[in-house]
């Protein structure tokens, strides 16, 4: 009831124009696999190829060791749950469910014991005789997995199934996916657009643009450890600052306008030389000191432009002493907002930022690879390692 899906140099066109130009993936047997992208960047057609909706101009779709290519949708074993529910409306929740067990020639009591199953799994069984209309859009939604569970499928695609809820109900339900997933064990692939979300459900996530995967990795790994800047700025809040790479007597160090140089020892071996850099430092890794009378403080000089107190954290939006703007986030004191207009100077967390090369926008950081040969992993992209 679950397999590995090995994609191998896929290609998309429609007409003169390609979607998706050479993409390999290997997505684990039982895992929780996230497309997430822009919107136009190829996550949807790359999952509805997977599921034989899409035609493929090029490349091999497995599924296990088996090559799935020419297989009509319905002989693949997938179980689909769409944006817009794709419930009967016609149809109680009960006989939704057993839907597909019914097109499948189930014996009746296999019908309602697998049915009573997957509606009390998805906790809808006291609905069981509602009709969808009398339902919230949180409610149908766990029907749709329902219905799209209890036919035992191979593999489990859903394609931004929470972007039609409010935001209090998508949080819930992406805690109920990711439990029952855990639970089915099922191999699953999810797309969406919302980076949070794909930060709190996945195992693994494919960050996608223009057809292309940009990284592929753990939440953990894409969120500290960015391959590069686009990375970096999809993938929440990063404030990205004109810097220098200084190799000097075997030291090496960023270097903020002449003025703030820190050493850092993250940068790989072969990476180390003079250059121009970005450096992105998402708004916590950015750290404010007040300038005092008879101090000499070392940073970067910043000036408060305005603050926005949001109870347990500020938000503080400063000008650089090169012009440039940053955010920063620091946990709220008990007895003061810094005041607009006030000089500070800033530092950087130098073991959570990161430096990309200007001219490519690659990382530079250790522990990640530029390779597009990565075998078992991902080809035409990059993963941390």
């Amino acid at each position: 009831m679950s397999v590995r899906i090995t994609v191998k140099n896929a290609t998309k066109r429609y007409g003169e124009i390609t979607i998706i130009p050479d993409l390999s993936i290997d997505i684990r047997n039982g895992e929780l696999f996230t497309l997430l992208g822009p919107s136009g960047c190829g996550k949807t057609t790359l999952l509805r190829m997977i599921a034989g909706f899409n035609s493929i101009e090029g490349g091999d779709f497995l599924f296990n060791d088996k090559r799935v290519n020419d297989l009509e949708p319905g002989k693949r074993n997938i179980g689909m749950v769409f944006q817009n529910y794709a419930i009967f409306p016609n149809m109680s929740v009960r006989k939704n469910v057993e839907f597909g067990l019914k097109q499948k020639s189930a014996g009746k009591e296999e019908i309602r014991t697998e049915t009573d199953k997957f509606l009390k799994l998805v906790h809808v069984d006291q609905y069981a005789d509602r009709m969808p209309d009398k339902l919230s859009g949180g409610q149908q939604q766990r029907v749709a997995l329902a219905r799209a569970l209890v036919i035992k499928p191979d593999v489990l695609l859903m394609d931004e199934p929470l972007s039609n809820l409010d935001a209090k109900l998508r949080v819930e339900m992406r805690t109920v996916i990711k439990d029952i997933q855990k639970d089915v064990g099922i191999t699953t692939i999810y797309v969406t657009h919302d980076q949070e979300e794909a930060m709190a459900i996945s195992d693994r996530i494919a960050v996608m643009k223009e057809g292309v995967i940009r990284h592929c990795g753990t939440p953990q790994s894409i969120y500290q450890r960015p391959t590069d800047v686009f990375v970096a700025t999809f993938i929440g809040k990063s404030n990205l600052l004109n810097a220098k790479l200084s190799i000097e007597n075997g030291r090496c160090q960023i270097v903020y306008n002449n003025s703030y140089r820190v050493d850092t020892p993250f940068i790989r071996e072969e990476e180390m030389k003079n250059r121009d850099i970005i450096i992105s430092a998402r708004p916590e890794e950015l750290l404010v000191n007040l300038e005092h009378d008879g101090e000499n403080l070392g940073g970067i000089e910043a000036v408060i432009k305005d603050s926005v107190f949001l109870g347990y954290n500020t938000h503080y939006f400063v000008r650089l002493e090169t012009g440039e703007e940053a955010e920063i986030v620091q946990e709220s004191k008990i007895d003061s907002i810094i005041a607009p207009g006030t000089k500070v100077k800033l530092t950087l967390n130098m073991e959570k930022i990161n430096v990309f090369d200007k001219e490519t926008g690659l990382s530079l950081m250790t522990g990640i690879s530029h390779s597009l040969d990565l075998p078992g992993e991902v080809r035409g992209g990059l993963e941390v390692q």
